[in-house]
């Protein structure tokens, strides 16, 4: 009777959490490296009055009760509000968590962020929690808050495979190494990961940003993957934002044209680029060499395929997408004429009449080593060809820009609140 009373109590404390109820923001140091001087902080949601409790575990009740949104919206107001009241400075980097995939920001937390982006400079920290669940939601989200003016990070790559498969589609202005990268000597798994990081830095120019310095070694590690910014206890514990920042960073901003409504994968990835009239035979061998470079990549990519129709979608290519299924952070299938996945861990995305996706084609490969595309589209009255065989316009695509352009294309059709099959 004791425990369950117990246990009734704590349910309730965690409900009235989750409901925002004693969230207290705690500010980090960022530091510039290899300096150490102090240019900006970032906003951590704490509840100190409860114990053996974390933050992960107040935003799982919350996605259970429904109050995720409320919940993310009174941090983020919060934070914002309270950075204002402390220490902040003009120019300042002020890093606020928010969850990938909650709705915009209530008229309450939305003119808190605006004062406070009127000193500082806001970034917005994607949090590793749910990235994929609902991917066409969270690069809306990405869309609106760059359309707003801020910036992009995103937090503790190194974790989960998501996050790395996710850079090009996201395109963050700071990217977080996870602790556990620098806090140790990397093994295979992680130097994969850093060479991903560094590769996308050279790509794009987005900074480095390293988690749980510590220590020198943990400082030597950091400079060693590139790292302009740090943060960890050798710099200060969460607190008060007591300390004004000796100086101001501004990252490189990554620019994102917005795509038009139910646009042409095949038109996007097209542009610029020499069509070829192909039979269907021969876009379905190319779609399998596409399919094959997925399934060896060292780095499970993203795999997005357009195949017309469900009864398209049998035996064989059932067979590689199940397979690609067991090994990559996200695999889906758009078409008409099905309303659920036609197996087991694929995404299937049913597609509105009138889609132009419905006389396409295409095969989309996109991870942080490889980035490849085959898209082709119907011929009208093709079908009516001598030999009655199907013909399409066709092109395959090895420039990670177009290809990155396809995909954002596709999952754009996600449903906004996709539930995993």
């Amino acid at each position: 009777m004791f425990h369950s009373t117990e246990g009734n109590v704590m349910s309730s404390v965690l409900d009235d959490a989750a409901a925002g109820q004693g969230v207290e923001p705690h500010f980090q140091r960022v530091v510039s490296l290899p300096d150490e001087t102090v240019v900006g902080y970032e906003a951590l949601a704490r509840w100190p009055g409860l114990r053996d409790v974390g933050p992960l575990d107040v935003f799982a009740r919350a996605r259970v009760n429904g109050t995720l949104d409320a919940l993310d919206h009174h941090c983020v107001g919060s934070a914002a509000q309270a950075a204002m009241r402390g220490g902040a400075t003009s120019g300042m980097l002020l890093l606020i968590n928010v969850e990938p995939t909650t709705a915009a920001l209530d008229p309450g937390a939305a003119a808190k962020v605006t004062a406070a982006a009127e000193e500082c400079h806001l970034v917005f920290e994607l949090t590793e929690r749910e990235l994929l669940t609902n991917p066409s939601a969270l690069l809306r989200k990405v869309a609106a808050l760059r359309a707003a003016g801020y910036s992009i990070a995103l937090d503790d790559i190194g974790v989960h495979s998501d996050s790395l498969a996710l850079l090009d589609l996201v395109a963050p202005d700071i990217l977080k190494l996870d602790m556990q990268l620098v806090q140790n000597q990397p093994n295979r798994l992680q130097a994969r990961t850093i060479a991903a990081v560094i590769a996308h830095h050279e790509r794009t120019g987005a900074t480095i940003l390293a988690e749980g310095i510590e220590t020198d070694e943990h400082l030597e590690q950091a400079l060693a993957y590139g790292a302009t910014l740090g943060q960890g206890y050798r710099f200060g514990h969460p607190g008060d934002l007591l300390v004004p920042p000796q100086g101001s960073y501004r990252p490189a901003h990554t620019a994102q044209s917005p795509l038009p409504a139910r646009a042409s994968a095949f038109d996007l990835a097209a542009g610029g680029l020499t069509t070829r009239a192909v039979r269907k035979p021969t876009v379905l061998q190319l779609s399998r060499h596409i399919e094959h470079l997925a399934a060896v990549a060292d780095s499970p990519p993203i795999v997005l395929a357009a195949v017309q129709e469900a009864k398209y979608f049998t035996g064989l290519t059932v067979d590689v997408y199940l397979g690609l299924a067991e090994r990559s952070p996200l695999v889906a299938v758009l078409g008409g004429g099905a309303s659920r996945a036609p197996c087991p861990g694929v995404k299937w995305v049913s597609l509105d009449a009138g889609d132009p996706l419905l006389a396409e084609w295409g095969v989309v490969v996109l991870g942080p080593d490889m980035a490849a595309g085959l898209l082709a589209r119907e011929r009208p009255g093709a079908g009516l060809s001598p030999d009655g065989e199907k013909r399409f316009d066709m092109v395959m695509t090895f420039d990670r820009a177009r290809v990155t352009t396809a995909a954002r294309c596709m999952l754009d059709r996600f449903p906004d609140r996709s539930e995993p099959n």
